[in-house]
């Protein structure tokens, strides 16, 4: 059995991902942190599209709730190993760093970037055993040029994409890949209350992007066709930047 794990699987772009995954032959790991309906509709959504999957729901934020939710699973679980991770989980509490709360900075920066830790560092002692593995990054154009109001956002995005570039060059010789991928405006509940019709003016395609548009990069970045593919931050944005 081929195992790949998704943060934030329950909705938008991370729901697009499992489906994604699970057409490649993957049992998907949907990831999720308190909404059982949605992430219950992924996991229907796998079925139907003739993929298994299987729920873990833990905050990813909390080192000590990711690191045991994670054992838990390999000890249950001695069929295979966690060979794709796609560390999707990610909020948005855009403010003015002016007035912005510190529970807002670091709720935005634990969900995304203290995550990546919480989660990668248990997996990647079986990944290196095996000489294989497949992680992606889920960063954002926000982490490549900064948006006005999201400094939160775009420091734990761009912080991402730097670990992506140096957790590559350490794992790259046990065939191993890192990459991230960094969505520009994808229509999903993260761009709800921003002004559509005003943002597509900036945008070269004229358009928002769909979930799975992001979903059919991160499946190919998963994929053995990508294995001379790691260090890389590939945006899919409309051509903004």
């Amino acid at each position: 059995m081929k195992y790949a794990l998704v943060t934030g699987g329950s909705r938008g772009i991370g729901r697009a991902v499992c489906i994604s995954l699970a057409q490649m032959g993957y049992c998907v790991i949907v990831n999720y942190l308190s909404n059982d309906a949605e992430a219950g509709k992924t996991l229907e959504l796998i079925s139907e599209a003739g993929g298994s999957g299987e729920l873990l729901k833990f905050d990813v934020s909390d080192m000590k709730a990711a690191s045991d939710a994670l054992e838990g699973w390999m000890e249950s679980h001695t069929d295979g190993y966690i060979e794709v991770l796609v560390n999707n989980a990610g909020i948005r509490k855009d403010e003015l760093m002016l007035w912005m709360e510190p529970e807002n900075w670091y709720k935005v920066l634990g969900t995304s970037l203290d995550a990546f830790y919480n989660v990668t560092r248990p997996l990647l002692k079986q990944m290196l055993v095996k000489k294989y593995g497949r992680i992606i990054n889920m960063a954002s154009l926000s982490g490549l040029k900064g948006l006005p109001g999201q400094c939160n956002y775009s420091a734990a995005k761009g912080g991402l994409i730097a670990a992506t570039k140096a957790l590559a060059q350490e794992v790259g010789r046990k065939g191993v890949t890192v990459n991230a991928v960094a969505p520009g405006f994808v229509r999903t509940d993260m761009v709800e209350g921003l002004d559509e019709a005003q943002l597509k003016k900036t945008i070269p395609l004229n358009r928002f992007g769909e979930p799975e548009e992001v979903a059919a990069l991160v499946a190919f970045l998963a994929s053995g066709q990508a294995g001379y593919i790691t260090g890389e931050c590939i945006s899919i944005n409309g051509g903004l930047y």
